[in-house]
């Protein structure tokens, strides 16, 4: 047969070796030889462990020995997506680890493992995902949790925003914990553990839409260590719950809801830095509906919430930590604000959008 006889098969290239490429192709995608190059260069140097190794396509993962069978799983889910994917105090990367790690903590939960599934757009360059994979790979070794699983899937270019994240984890809730939005409890004490609105200026600013500079950096970080020193000041907490998308006020909105109860916080003892101030009020936004992602709300019955408030400013993600309120027996299923010159005002749910996505 000569070449004039060779059937023309299109469609059909033979890929780019990984090592010739700078940026992601659709073949990184094909389950392949470019999938397992991908997993070697990038995923397997930084998330190595004895689960990964075993290369199934599940990871078979012990409990700890303390658990001896009793108590039970805590399980979370996340999808992440944020432009830019790098900002002041955090990316995506970091994001994705600190976002469930916190999920699961607020159960009051220990976190143990964590998958990761990547979708990746075609021409991202390779060297952008590896500075993503080495956040997750430092946000986990802080939070003290193993990635065990994971997948990668590329679309084409134009279909996503350079790369999104979805993680699980999994973590332990020991015996006899009962932590949850439905234990608020009239007369119990709202803390808070530091500014809020720092996160979405920071993603909003670093993003060049604010108009001026916000020197705001953002909160993201894995809480799990401060939530332990919280419950081991303070056993009896009622409520854990961090008050990302929505916002402070949506997130107390959520508490109420549960718990048939209502909650009276007091604008002056909110905390909220001077630069997230300004930028909101240039802008004509709250800061109590703006994201968090390194925050927590403590419910904590009363004799027990000024321990709990020593040990959350003791630790460095709770040093600005607040006593911003109490819950209350009426009106249920509200959530007031006493304002400033001494008025107060009802605190709703976001309705929309004030911000684009930003977690």
């Amino acid at each position: 047969m000569n070449n004039e006889e060779l059937p023309i098969m299109e469609g059909l290239i033979c890929p780019v070796p990984l090592a010739h490429q700078d940026q992601i192709v659709m073949g990184h995608g094909s389950g392949g030889r470019m999938t397992q190059q991908l997993f070697e260069r990038v995923f397997r140097p930084a998330f190595d462990n004895t689960a990964l190794r075993e290369e199934n396509d599940f990871a078979a993962a012990a409990l700890p020995p303390q658990t001896s069978l009793k108590g039970k799983l805590s399980i979370s889910t996340d999808c992440h997506i944020v432009s830019p994917l790098f900002f002041p105090g955090g990316d995506i990367g970091r994001l994705a680890v600190c976002g469930t790690v916190n999920d699961m903590c607020m159960s009051g939960a220990q976190p143990l493992y964590l998958t990761a599934g990547f979708i990746l757009e075609e021409g991202l360059k390779i060297k952008t995902l590896e500075r993503v994979v080495e956040s997750i790979k430092l946000a986990a070794e802080e939070a003290g949790v193993q990635i065990i699983a994971g997948d990668t899937k590329v679309v084409e270019k134009g279909k996503a925003d350079g790369l999104f994240v979805t993680t699980t984890g999994v973590g332990w809730i020991p015996e006899g914990r009962q932590i949850g939005g439905a234990k608020a409890e009239p007369g119990d004490v709202v803390l808070v553990s530091g500014t809020l609105g720092d996160h979405g200026i920071a993603v909003l600013s670093a993003r060049g839409e604010l108009g001026f500079e916000a020197q705001v950096v953002s909160d993201t970080a894995p809480l799990n260590g401060l939530i332990q020193a919280i419950l081991a000041a303070a056993p009896h907490t009622h409520v854990l719950r961090d008050p990302t998308r929505g916002g402070l006020a949506t997130t107390l909105n959520e508490i109420v809801r549960q718990s048939r109860t209502g909650i009276l916080i007091e604008e002056r003892c909110i905390p909220v830095s001077m630069p997230v101030k300004a930028a909101c009020e240039m802008l004509g936004f709250d800061p109590l509906y703006i994201a968090n992602e390194g925050k927590v709300i403590v419910i904590s019955p009363p004799d027990e919430a000024e321990a709990a408030l020593d040990a959350m400013k003791a630790h460095p993600y709770g040093a600005m930590a607040a006593r911003i309120g109490t819950v209350v027996d009426e009106p249920k299923g509200r959530v007031l604000l006493k304002t400033l010159i001494g008025g107060s005002r009802i605190l709703d749910v976001l309705a929309g959008e004030i911000l684009p996505r930003i977690c």
